[in-house]
């Protein structure tokens, strides 16, 4: 019998680097020999230090002269300032492994050079980019954000860790950790995730470039969610957008008191101790007033609520700040269902005077989400052949064929 192939495994860049990054890289190592690059990274990792001495390497600027020479210091200075010093030289490694392994850049007789790839790479050609995701588990993570839009890395990290264990050769939590953290970096810069805070959310962009998975690539089978899948994740997006857009309006509809009490109900689920509503009068602008533990000092914090979806502007801050002293507070907060203006958030950290925090539509949606206020969080479950199952513990015959004695009566 036959032995199933296994795949080759995918998710294989521990490192993996926003393509800006990629693109710089790409760029500045052609022409380069093969062997410079390979001794500056040698001579970069040779003076790593160790957690109880660590080297510092926030400033090229500095260190390039302090720890490189000749051609190395010349090779890590145009990589610095040729990619307008956002690459930094310490991290090209990344880069380096991704290039090589997906072949970026051609190797002519010692020699970086720029081949069909590459260019198609620095065109951000769709189909280069397809191949790409793929092979490191980019649409499943687009999959992931999408059915729990909005979530926080610790809410997919489980799923995504269980996809690890099937389609690559990691096996650490800690790099379970890190591959996703990298991705989800690099799809934030590609637009294909958006963050706000520490929650992730898939983009309609993300969500046009996951059907563009739907059907498998032959030579990772099981890199790409089914079409079902990509349907499943869509809808959930979908309904949470909706249920978004409720939950808004629905505050909204409350009257003024009753969106205080509202503020109230999230104060008290996300541990301030001692949250009450003011009283309709003299209470100096403010609506709130709660406790707040930090560290071994316990303080009072004023919260002003604004159920508006317009513009908060500076002497809203102002008004806030000077109410501090009534309340014997020092710090305040103002929630509201809309925006502020670019000078009340200038003076909401005005320095030397008491902080106001600012927590516009937006990030308190957010927070009802993450503390389940007015709003539940529900959580996916789709069934799914384990392909890894099939292709790990099949792979040989485990049974020996055998011939059926048949009756000398049949």
């Amino acid at each position: 019998m036959t032995e199933p192939t296994l795949p080759e495994p995918i998710v294989q860049a521990p490192l993996y680097s926003p393509f800006s990054e990629i693109a710089h890289a790409i760029r500045l190592l052609e022409g380069e020999p093969v062997q410079r690059v390979r001794d500056m990274l040698s001579a970069i990792a040779a003076q790593m230090g160790s957690p109880q001495n660590p080297v510092d390497w926030s400033t090229p600027d500095s260190w390039i002269a302090e720890r490189l020479a000749g051609d190395l210091e010349v090779l890590a200075r145009k990589i610095w300032e040729g990619s307008n010093k956002e690459l930094n030289p310490r991290y090209l490694n990344g880069c380096y492994l991704f290039i090589n392994r997906m072949n970026l850049l051609d190797q002519v007789d010692g020699i970086y050079k720029l081949g069909e790839r590459g260019r198609n790479f620095l065109a951000q050609d769709e189909g280069l980019f397809q191949e790409l995701d793929a092979a490191e588990g980019i649409p499943k993570l687009l999959s992931l954000v999408a059915e729990r839009s909005p979530c926080k890395r610790g809410d997919i990290l489980p799923a995504w860790s269980d996809y690890l264990k099937a389609v690559s050769q990691f096996s650490t939590p800690n790099t379970f950790a890190d591959t996703l953290r990298r991705r989800l970096i690099a799809a934030v810069e590609r637009g294909l995730i958006s963050r706000e805070g520490n929650f992730y959310a898939i983009t309609d962009l993300g969500l046009r470039w996951l059907k563009g998975f739907s059907t498998p690539i032959d030579s990772t089978p099981i890199a790409a969610p089914s079409p079902k899948r990509t349907t499943v994740a869509e809808a959930a997006h979908a309904h949470n957008e909706e249920q978004l857009s409720a939950f808004r309006a629905r505050l909204m509809q409350l009257e003024p008191v009753q969106f205080e009490h509202f503020v109230k109900e999230l104060l008290d689920a996300m541990d301030y101790e001692d949250v009450r509503v003011t009283k309709f009068s003299g209470d100096k602008g403010v609506d709130v007033v709660a406790r707040v533990q930090f560290g071994i000092t316990e303080i009072t914090e004023v919260v002003q609520v604004k159920r508006t979806e317009g513009t908060i502007v500076r002497p809203k801050i102002d008004e806030l700040r000077g109410a501090l002293p009534y309340h014997k507070a020092i710090r305040g907060t103002i929630i509201s269902l809309g925006s502020f203006a670019k000078g009340a958030q200038e003076g909401a950290l005005f320095p030397g005077a008491a902080p106001i925090t600012l927590i516009d539509g937006k990030r308190l949606l957010d927070l009802c989400i993450k503390h389940q206020v007015g709003i539940r969080r529900r959580p996916v479950e789709i069934y799914e052949i384990d392909d890894s199952f099939f292709l790990k513990k099949f792979s040989r015959e485990d049974v020996e064929e055998v011939t059926p004695i048949l009756d000398e009566t049949e």
